[in-house]
């Protein structure tokens, strides 16, 4: 029996880029609000632009953690590894075992690092950053401690609000999680990941596929929060599941980078194997 691997596919003709995706993500795991060169978005999109005004096609492609079958961050990870694969296929990552800012291997390693990872993505011409890291001792909400008002005289400060929530973010969705299953097979990390609803200094962090929702048979937030119905998760290894059947469908296309390039068919065996097949299109004419 082959081993799982959970992949998600994008349907491009649904999707119009309305962001719903990024919102839930940024709900459920409240992930940080874009600062010190790192965009902090484990659901991004890139913006692709074509032809010169008044002829321009703009496209939205979601982005999100691939999931690689063959994650050169994981290779790039020193032992005893904190990322590892799970039996799902999910690459996650266990906090205790990363080296934090004295190491950022998967993200600066020239032979391994995430080919969708930038430490710094404007600089390197790259519109997102699949993998982000948290500096020691920086507040990683800072934005909920700021006590200038949204609009001076009119609203609230970031931190009132957070005050009378009582919490911060102030849109605390409150969940723990730990990985009670050991790795996949013939992984060297031992696995063991947890998980916090609320982001902390120093370490290593991306999406993990909404493993506490997998856990428990949901679907990651993204997926069910899409009014359009536009992403699909399932097995790829699984010839019945509907991520399978989508691709043989229709021909899929898969990011080499997080520079908008496009995986040729003849590159695809050498590649890192990314699990997020976009099939069909919609693009809009200014």
């Amino acid at each position: 029996m082959a081993k799982k691997q959970y992949a998600m596919v994008v349907d491009l003709l649904k999707c119009t880029g309305c962001g719903a995706c990024a919102l839930a993500c940024k709900t459920e795991n409240n992930t940080q609000i874009s600062a010190r060169g790192q965009t902090f978005k484990w659901a991004d999109f890139y913006m692709m632009t074509e032809g010169k005004y008044p002829n321009v096609k703009y496209a939205a492609y979601p982005v999100r953690c691939n999931h690689c079958s063959e994650p050169p961050c994981v290779q790039a990870c020193p032992e005893p590894k904190a990322l590892y694969k799970t039996e799902e296929g999910i690459t996650m990552y266990n906090k205790r075992y990363c080296l934090g800012q004295t190491c950022r291997k998967c993200l600066i390693d020239t032979k391994n690092k995430c080919p969708y990872s930038s430490e710094n993505p404007e600089k390197e011409g790259a519109q997102y950053s699949v993998i982000s890291w948290n500096q020691v001792g920086v507040k990683t909400h800072d934005f909920w401690h700021d006590k200038t008002a949204i609009l001076p005289g009119i609203t609230s400060s970031p931190e009132e609000i957070a005050k009378k929530t009582g919490v911060i973010p102030a849109h605390k969705h409150a969940y723990r999680f730990r990985d009670d299953k050991p790795p996949a097979a013939g992984q060297k990390s031992p696995g063991k990941g947890e998980l916090a609803d609320v982001r902390s200094d120093d370490g290593i962090e991306k999406c993990h596929f909404c493993i506490h929702r997998i856990r428990n048979n949901e679907e990651p937030y993204c997926v069910v929060s899409c009014p359009s119905k536009a992403r699909v998760v399932g097995d790829i290894n699984d010839p019945n599941s509907e991520v399978s059947k989508l691709i043989k469908q229709y021909k899929p296309m898969r990011f080499k980078n997080n520079k908008g390039e496009f995986l040729t068919d003849a590159e695809i065996e050498k590649s890192t194997k990314p699990n997020m097949y976009y099939i069909r299109s919609y693009s809009v004419k200014a």
